[in-house]
């Protein structure tokens, strides 16, 4: 059952969902205003200051509706832009063009967004040898694309879904948390899948002790704990696990937590509370 969810998931391709969401049984506008034959070339132009992502989605959505469309791409994902840069120009019908230009605007828009709200981040806890870690707060059908946008950002991408690092939240021991019980089921775990990383959530100090006592665990993540627990947990295990910091993480207080010596600090804002940057697309006939 698994895999096979896995295998149906992997196939999930968003540009075709999001061309069929928007074009449906066809441009009605351009098919009665437009004429078949009018070729144009198009740029989008950055509206306002960011970091570009989600580029070669965007080119990829025009070349979607139309193969013969010629996509130049002029800035990278991870390049910071600002008004009025232009990172990709667009050669083709001006049908093919207008039919492609919301989808691949909202790609762009979307995903700049993370990229800059992540360089925000990673900025603020520069010198510190903290990384920003992104989560599973992502648009569904869109995780592949913000995750990689984080990385465009100066982020880092922490698991992909649930099948690839073992993460025990609060919620997964709820009924049974005890030494004995944890320590028994690393072991199962690490018995069928010797390279996985596994990480447990501790809401408390005295948590953060009992996992330092079981071993073979990777990273022990302090959920909403004060700069001055996060300090103390990380003296404890200093050189045998890694920490991650969660909860309530914001501009105005990530330094402060990368300083307490966390190794990575999670944000969930990145993928589900970013802003989107503005773009345009300007048009201009072209005659033959």
């Amino acid at each position: 059952m698994n895999a096979e969810f896995r295998m149906k998931n992997a196939e999930c391709d968003p540009i075709a969902a999001a061309l069929a969401e928007d074009i449906g049984s066809g441009d009605v506008t351009c098919e009665f205003f437009v004429a078949a034959d009018q070729r144009g070339r198009a740029r989008i132009i950055a509206k306002e200051s960011g970091v570009l992502a989600g580029v070669e989605t965007a080119a990829e959505v025009f070349t979607r509706v139309d193969a013969q469309t010629d996509v130049n791409i002029l800035k990278r994902d991870g390049e910071r832009v600002q008004k009025p840069d232009t990172v990709l120009q667009i050669d083709g019908t001006v049908r093919s063009i207008l039919t492609a230009e919301r989808v691949a605007l909202n790609f762009i828009q979307r995903l700049s967004g993370v990229a800059t709200l992540t360089r925000k981040f990673a900025d603020a806890i520069a010198g510190t040898n903290a990384r920003i870690l992104d989560t599973r707060k992502t648009t569904p059908g869109l995780r592949a694309r913000e995750k990689a946008a984080v990385k465009a950002g100066g982020g880092t991408n922490h698991r992909f879904g649930l099948y690839d690092m073992v993460m025990v939240k609060d919620n997964h021991l709820a009924a049974k948390h005890d030494a004995i019980f944890l320590r028994e089921a690393i072991a199962r775990l690490r018995a069928a899948h010797p390279q996985m990383r596994v990480e447990l959530e501790a809401d408390t100090l005295e948590q953060v002790r009992m996992f330092l006592s079981i071993g073979g665990i990777d990273v022990i993540l302090l959920d909403n704990m004060s700069p001055d627990e996060m300090r103390e947990a990380v003296a404890l295990g200093r050189g045998r696990v890694q920490f991650e910091a969660s909860g309530g993480v914001t501009l105005e207080t990530v330094r402060v937590i990368a300083e307490t010596g966390v190794d990575f600090i999670s944000v969930g804002a990145l993928t589900h509370s970013a802003r989107a940057i503005d773009f345009s697309l300007e048009l201009e006939t072209v005659n033959d």
